[in-house]
């Protein structure tokens, strides 16, 4: 298939590999340097997202925040000016994989159907390891028919890949993710801190845990990052922060409340204050550490 890529960065460039490893025709967009990787891969490197549009039968977007998703649909040369198809041509998909607010996907997506082409919201949960590795968790909202057509491009991309239901239901899905993570990321740094502060060896303490009730991924991997002090991004600071916001916005229209989504909330924003808001999230822990006066750290 012809297929349209826009923002290659950590998690878009491997994804968009892994669609030109399965022989499709890439036309891509991006608002950096076009990396290497892409280039090599004989993807034609379009001026706008509007000419990528053109192009395309399928245009998946990996962007950072809301805004940004909106300007490349809908801003000057955007994605809905290149969406126009000829009599007897295949309708066309917008998918959108950014982590993005559900009420605003819910919008966007009426608006691209107006246009006369499908959109599908299919953020992901894996980070840059399993946008390498091809094993992404999909998260879908939108018309079971599209998501038939699309699910196969989708597979070069991930493995556990889940039509939720209608659009915006993939993004909401994707806030509980964050939710989850985010709270476990947090209950990782304060055990390891707790045991480093009594003075055990928090490498041996977390070596057992994984063989107990306690054991997960986050304590797997990111509880080793905070031993090894190993806070290179695979996924920043500041876009966990950007969906925590997306939580604590949707509990205050939806009347819930979310206590501990707001208390990690409050602690990237204390790593964020003390620069360190692009690090990995799971130097979260640093924010612990600064309280405590004491460092996660290998005996």
């Amino acid at each position: 298939m012809k297929i349209g890529f826009i923002g290659l960065g950590i998690m878009g460039t491997p994804m968009a590999l892994h669609l030109a490893a399965a022989g499709h025709a890439l036309f891509v967009h991006t608002r950096g340097k076009l990396p290497e990787a892409i280039a090599a891969s004989g993807a034609q490197a379009c001026a706008n997202a509007a000419e990528v549009a053109r192009n395309a039968e399928v245009v998946f977007t990996m962007l950072p925040d809301t805004p940004d998703v909106e300007t490349v649909l809908f801003g000057a040369n955007g994605i809905a000016a290149g969406l126009e198809s000829g009599a007897g041509s295949v309708r066309k998909v917008v998918v959108d994989m950014s982590s993005i607010s559900p009420m605003a996907t819910k919008a966007y997506a009426q608006r691209i159907n107006a246009l006369g082409a499908d959109y599908l919201d299919a953020p992901v949960s894996g980070g840059e390891v399993g946008a390498k590795a091809a094993s992404l968790t999909i998260m879908c909202g939108g018309d079971e028919a599209v998501f038939a057509r699309v699910r196969p491009l989708l597979e070069t991309m991930g493995k556990n890949i889940t039509l939720v239901g209608g659009n915006g239901d993939g993004q909401t899905t994707k806030v509980a993710n964050q939710i989850i993570v985010a709270l476990n990321i947090a209950a990782v740094g304060e055990a390891l801190l707790f045991a480093s502060k009594a003075g055990a060896d928090p490498a041996k303490v977390r070596q057992a845990l994984m063989g107990g009730f306690a054991a997960s991924r986050i304590l797997e991997v990111h509880g080793e990052r905070m031993i090894k002090r190993s806070f290179a991004p695979g996924f920043r600071i500041k876009l966990h922060q950007k969906d925590l916001g997306l939580a604590l916005q949707g509990a205050r229209e939806l009347g819930v409340s979310l206590p501990q989504t707001a208390g990690a909330a409050q602690l990237m924003q204390a790593c964020a204050a003390n620069g360190m808001a692009d690090l990995d999230h799971s130097a979260l822990v640093r924010a612990l550490e600064l309280m405590a006066g004491h460092d996660v750290a290998a005996a």
